[in-house]
């Protein structure tokens, strides 16, 4: 199905329940991420929070935002960071809402965002060709060779209560906007990852289960991990997210989960 994609370049993997991966594309090849980014992101802020660097319950402004709300896109700011609603009244998509956590945790721990995912998730998880390169929420560069890894290796860096804590729905009731996609009611989001649930029309499979967490990115970029299915998908390409993505994604989702359930 990749061949008939209007993209100059595509990398992708899916891993199947036994753990295998399989590939499609070159591996090793460096895409931008874009908001995929935010995957990576809230995994190193979750580690801060492991270990104690930050506390979740912090007020990092006059408002009362705290880490969970910048995460799960509940602080009530603006893409841009202009404030339009007090926390967990609404869910506003906000890139800004990640940089103001990427730098409370900086500054918490005394040393560049970059270098602490660096240190805390990327060099663990051997993902050598993985940076960040701009914003925490949407300026890292990866492979799909190394969001294998990152797939495959964040259960040994993180308690299992933590990534629960982080793909699970985080003030699930709020209604919103997805990118892309238009309002949801609900805009079901977890602390990081974004999440299915009942989400019409979405860019996962209509075959995923409502408890698929993931991200995807306007560069033309998506990672989905299905729990029920025990599958997970890696998808990069070097065209941006458009109308040409909306059935597409949805097909091979939909084509992979048939190839391994049959």
């Amino acid at each position: 199905m990749f061949n008939e994609w209007p993209c100059p370049t595509i990398a992708a993997a899916v891993i199947d329940p036994a753990g295998s991966s399989h590939g499609f594309g070159d591996g090793s090849r460096p895409f931008a991420l874009a908001s995929v980014t935010k995957l990576l992101t809230a995994a190193a802020i979750h580690l801060a929070v492991e270990e104690g660097t930050i506390g979740v319950d912090d007020e990092l402004d006059d408002h009362g935002v705290t880490v969970y709300d910048l995460l799960g896109h509940a602080s009530g700011l603006s893409p841009e960071g202009e404030r339009l609603d007090e926390p967990g009244r609404r869910r506003i998509y906000s890139n800004a809402g990640y940089e103001r956590a990427a730098s409370a945790v900086e500054q918490r721990a005394n040393m560049p965002f970059a270098e602490y995912l660096a240190e805390g998730i990327l060099e663990p998880l051997s993902m050598r060709a993985t940076e960040l390169l701009g914003s925490p929420a949407h300026g890292a560069r990866s492979t799909a060779d190394d969001l294998s890894r990152f797939l495959d290796g964040l259960g040994g860096l993180l308690a299992p209560s933590t990534i629960e804590t982080m793909t699970s729905p985080y003030l699930p009731e709020l209604i919103g906007v997805l990118p892309g996609y238009g309002r949801q009611t609900p805009n079901t989001w977890g602390l990081g990852p974004e999440i299915r649930h009942t989400k019409s029309p979405h860019w996962t499979g209509s075959k995923n289960d409502p408890s698929t967490w993931g991200h995807f990115g306007a560069t033309g970029t998506f990672v989905w991990v299905d729990p029920v299915a025990s599958t997970s998908m890696i998808v990069l390409t070097d065209r941006d997210f458009g109308e040409w993505a909306i059935p597409r994604w949805t097909a091979i989702g939909d084509a992979v989960l048939d190839e391994l359930s049959g």
